[in-house]
């Protein structure tokens, strides 16, 4: 068969490449992307598409902004899977920079010689490498994470009410803590969730943990809500905290402004880290 040698490609010739994407296009493909392997990396993405780390990590934003994402450190997870609780370890790689931002500003709120209580949250353990130059403090706390990281730092005493081990959230739950928490005088008690909202105040999605933190809130004179800009206008299983308890929001720079404000118009000191 003699072969047409004007249909062949001259060995020299330029390559054609497909052209780049476009912005909507590509992000397009990286929901669908996390759709099927639930968590994509930011070098990854970057190879792949052939554009900056810095155009991907403007993506993820993108996708967490609209609910298809949840940014973490070095790439993204699946919003699918945010719906149900994630383990512990999982979390505390989720907006690590914006919590360790607010455990900071949290923590310049503790006087030394009080007594305050910390929830199992991710947030709350980022708090505690700003509390160990405090001195003869007293920390309640149900997570076992929280009173680990604190248990050797001289000043500061743990105290940790007994019950049921969760290892999602290595926490210590049921109503032995609640007969504990109501013996003592807790001045402030800063509380991380997985929802905030206007109507709602602070929730969370398992009841056994709502119920030992509505016992915190009872307990406590002043409440802390220690929430980063992901929570706002989520909804969870139940309220432990309404927002007319609440003295104190700190959360980061990227919550939105408009709630930021309505929260402030009804009486609540919302502070950005």
């Amino acid at each position: 068969m003699e072969i047409d040698r004007s249909q062949l490609i001259p060995a020299d010739a330029p390559l054609i490449h497909a052209p780049p994407l476009f912005t909507k296009e590509r992000r397009q493909q990286i929901a669908q992307i996390l759709g099927e392997q639930q968590r994509v990396t930011v070098l990854a993405l970057s190879q792949q598409f052939a554009v900056s780390e810095v155009t991907i990590r403007k993506d993820l934003a993108w996708l967490e902004m609209n609910h298809l994402a949840v940014r973490t450190h070095g790439g993204a997870v699946s919003a699918a899977n945010h719906t149900a609780e994630m383990g512990f370890e999982i979390r505390e790689h989720l907006q690590q920079s914006e919590k360790e931002r607010i455990g900071a500003m949290a923590a310049s709120l503790v006087q030394d010689g009080e007594t305050i209580a910390l929830d199992a949250s991710t947030t709350a353990l980022c708090m505690t490498q700003f509390l160990k130059a405090k001195r003869e403090l007293t920390v309640v706390t149900n997570g076992l994470r929280v009173g680990m990281e604190l248990i050797n730092t001289p000043g500061i005493s743990v105290l940790i009410p007994g019950g049921m081990l969760r290892k999602e959230s290595f926490s210590l739950i049921g109503t032995w803590g609640k007969s504990v928490l109501q013996n003592i005088h807790i001045s402030k008690a800063f509380l991380g969730a997985r929802g905030f909202s206007l109507d709602e105040g602070l929730t969370d999605v398992n009841s056994e943990e709502v119920e030992l933190k509505r016992a915190v809130v009872e307990s406590a004179r002043e409440i802390v809500g220690i929430v980063d800009h992901s929570k706002w206008g989520q909804l969870a299983l139940a309220t432990f905290c309404p927002l007319d308890r609440l003295k104190y929001v700190i959360t980061d720079t990227a919550a939105p402004s408009e709630m930021v404000e309505a929260v402030r118009q009804r009486g609540v000191e919302v502070r950005l880290a």
